[in-house]
C-alpha cells in the first residue's frame, strides 16, 4: 500500500503536541506514525522511515530521569528534526551542553533565520515563532552551527547538514509560528526527499485492511451515536467485516431534538446496516438522578453504555469486539499517558476495567476532527452527516449544569434546536465549527407582559477551530444572535435570559462540563 512506501516517524518524548506534529506531516500528504522514545533503533531502522521528528516534552534533558532515546539513532542515516525538548536532546546526546537560560521564552518570539539553510529555504529572514522553554543549547555539538537566533536565544535553531540533523527550539507545528508550515515542508520534501503521495483514501484503505486482518470473521459491536466520529468508524467497520457488524444505537434520553429517529432512518435505510436501537432513557435518567458533578455524570454514562453493549451482545451470541469512535482530542483531554486530565470522555477515561469483550477497536484514535471528516467524504458518507455538529458521548447530560431532569432536557432541546436552525438559516453552519446551547441552571429576574418572571438562563456557545485542541469564540453577527435570542425567549417556556459565551480554548474547554 502507499503508506508503506513513504513515511515519517514522530518519536514521542511526552509532549502535548506529538499528535499535532503527525497531523501536520499528514497535511503534507506524507504518512506519519508515532512511537514512544524507548523504541529500539533496530525497529526504527527496519521500518524504513524517510525521516524522524523528535517531539517536545516537559523535562530537562540533563535531569537523571528525563526521557532519552538511544544515541545510535543518529547513525542510521535517517534525517532527524528535533523540536524544543527534542532539539535540546539532540544537542545533549551528541556532546553539546544544555543549561537553564538566563531569560525564559514563552509565546510569540521574533526569530531571525539563516535562509541559506535547507530547513529555512524560501522563508523570510525574520518572522514570529512560538517558543516555550526555560533551557537552551548553550554549547553546540561538534559539526553543528546555529541557523536561527532570537534576542534571548542564540541557538533558536542548529544544524549539521552533512549528517541531515536539524533542531529548532521553537514549535513549527503550531499555528502561532508564522512560517511553521514552510519549515516542515522543507524538512519533509527538501531534506527527507519525500514525494507526498499519501491521502485520506490511503488511510481508509489501510485501516479497512488492518481491521479485516485483526477481526477476521468475528462479530463486532459499534456504539453508534449518529455523530461524525461514530458514523465514520461504523462505515469503516462495515466495509471491513460486512454483516458481522452490528450497530448498537443507545438512545439514552440525552439526545438532541428528533435525533434518535434521524439516526435510525439514515443507518437502517440508507446504509443498510444491522442497527439495533435500544431505548434506555429511563435507565440512564434513573442512574443520573440527583447527580450534579460532571465527572460523575461521565463515569455513570460510560459504565451504562458498556453494560448495555454487554447485554445486547449476549442476545446476539458471541460478539468479540467493541468499536468506538474515539478521536485524538478525546485522548488528550482524558489525560492518557503523562497528560493531565482535563475531562474524562466516556469512551476513554470513562470505561470500566472489565468491559466484557475480547478487545476495543478505535480506528479513528489517531485523527483530529477535520481528518475524520475527510475520511468520511472518502468513504462517500453524505455531506449532511459528515458535517453534522459534534456531539459529546454523554450528550445533553454535560450541557445541563447541575442535576438532570426531563423538564430541563426538554427546555435545552428546544433552545438548542432554534440556535442550530438559525445558524443554518443564515448560512453560517460551515463557518462555525461547533455551536450549541447550554442549560446553565442560573435563574434570574425578568419582565414579560408587565409581570415579574424568575426563570432560566440559556447560554449559547459557538467556536471556530481546525483541530478542536484550541478554539476561538465565533464572532456571530449581532443580527443572528438577536434572532436566536428573540425566538428562544418567545418559543421556549421557562427561559427569560440568553447569554453568549466569548471565551476561547484555552483557558476554557469547548463544552461547559
Amino acid at each position: 500500500m502507499q503508506i508503506q512506501n513513504e513515511k515519517i516517524l514522530v518519536l514521542d518524548f511526552g509532549g502535548q503536541y506529538a499528535q499535532l506534529i503527525a497531523r501536520r506531516v499528514r497535511e503534507h500528504n506524507v504518512y506519519c506514525e508515532i512511537l514512544i522514545y524507548k523504541t529500539p533503533t533496530t525497529k526504527i531502522k527496519a521500518n524504513g522511515y524517510k525521516g524522524i521528528i523528535f517531539t517536545g516534552g516537559p523535562n530537562s534533558v540533563y535531569a537523571g530521569d528525563s526521557p532519552r532515546c538511544n544515541a545510535n539513532i543518529f547513525e542510521l542515516g535517517i534525517p532527524v528534526l528535533g523540536i524544543c525538548y527534542g532539539a535540546q536532546l539532540m544537542a545533549y546526546l551528541l556532546g553539546g551542553e544544555v543549561t537553564p537560560g538566563i531569560v525564559k521564552e514563552y509565546g510569540n518570539t521574533v526569530v531571525k533565520f539563516d535562509t541559506e539553510s535547507r530547513l529555512f529555504a524560501g522563508n523570510k529572514a525574520e518572522s514570529v515563532a512560538w517558543m516555550s522553554h526555560t533551557d537552551y543549547m548553550a554549547k553546540l555539538p561538534q559539526g553543528f552551527k546555529a541557523s536561527a537566533t532570537s534576542n534571548d536565544c542564540p541557538t533558536a535553531a542548529i544544524e549539521n547538514p552533512q549528517k541531515n540533523l536539524y533542531a529548532v527550539q521553537f514549535h513549527p507545528e503550531v499555528s502561532h509560528t508564522e512560517q511553521g508550515t514552510e519549515i516542515l515542508h522543507n524538512f519533509i520534501y527538501n531534506i527527507c526527499d519525500c514525494k507526498g503521495d499519501w491521502v485520506m483514501s490511503s488511510f481508509a484503505e489501510s485501516t479497512i485492511a488492518a481491521l479485516k486482518e485483526k477481526i477476521g470473521n468475528k462479530k463486532v459491536l459499534v456504539g453508534l451515536s449518529g455523530g461524525v466520529d461514530s458514523s465514520v468508524a461504523a462505515v469503516l467497520l462495515h466495509r471491513a467485516v460486512g454483516k458481522n457488524l452490528v450497530c448498537i444505537f443507545v438512545d439514552h434520553g440525552l439526545l438532541r431534538k428528533n435525533e434518535g429517529d434521524e439516526v435510525e432512518r439514515v443507518f437502517k435505510k440508507q446504509f443498510d446496516m444491522n442497527l439495533i436501537r435500544v431505548n434506555a432513557q429511563e435507565r440512564f435518567l434513573t442512574k443520573l438522578s440527583g447527580v450534579a458533578d460532571p465527572e460523575t455524570k461521565r463515569k455513570i454514562i460510560g459504565e451504562e453504555f458498556i453494560r448495555v453493549f454487554e447485554e445486547e451482545s449476549k442476545k446476539l451470541g458471541n460478539v468479540e469486539f467493541l468499536v468506538q469512535g474515539t478521536i485524538y482530542p478525546d485522548v488528550v483531554e482524558s489525560g492518557t499517558g503523562e497528560a493531565a486530565v482535563i475531562k474524562s470522555h466516556h469512551n476513554v477515561g470513562g470505561l470500566p476495567e472489565n468491559i466484557g469483550f475480547e478487545g476495543v477497536v478505535e480506528p479513528l484514535r489517531d485523527l483530529f476532527k477535520d481528518e475524520v471528516r475527510k475520511v468520511g467524504l472518502e468513504l462517500d458518507i453524505p455531506e449532511f452527516l459528515v458535517w453534522r455538529q459534534p456531539f459529546p458521548g454523554p450528550g445533553l447530560a454535560i450541557r445541563v449544569m447541575g442535576d438532570i431532569t426531563e423538564e430541563k432536557l426538554n427546555t435545552l432541546r428546544d433552545a438548542d434546536y432554534i440556535f442550530r436552525e438559525e445558524i443554518a438559516n443564515f448560512g453560517l453552519e460551515r463557518e462555525i465549527n461547533q455551536y450549541f446551547a447550554v442549560y446553565t441552571g442560573v435563574r434570574s429576574v425578568g419582565v414579560m407582559g408587565d409581570s415579574r418572571t424568575y426563570d432560566t438562563t440559556i447560554a449559547l456557545r459557538a467556536v471556530t477551530t481546525t483541530d478542536f485542541m484550541t478554539a476561538d469564540w465565533a464572532h456571530i453577527p449581532y443580527e443572528v444572535l438577536a434572532k436566536v435570542s428573540n425566538r428562544i425567549i418567545n418559543e421556549v417556556k421557562g427561559v427569560n435570559r440568553i447569554v453568549y459565551d466569548v471565551t476561547s480554548k484555552p483557558p476554557s474547554t469547548i463544552e461547559w462540563e
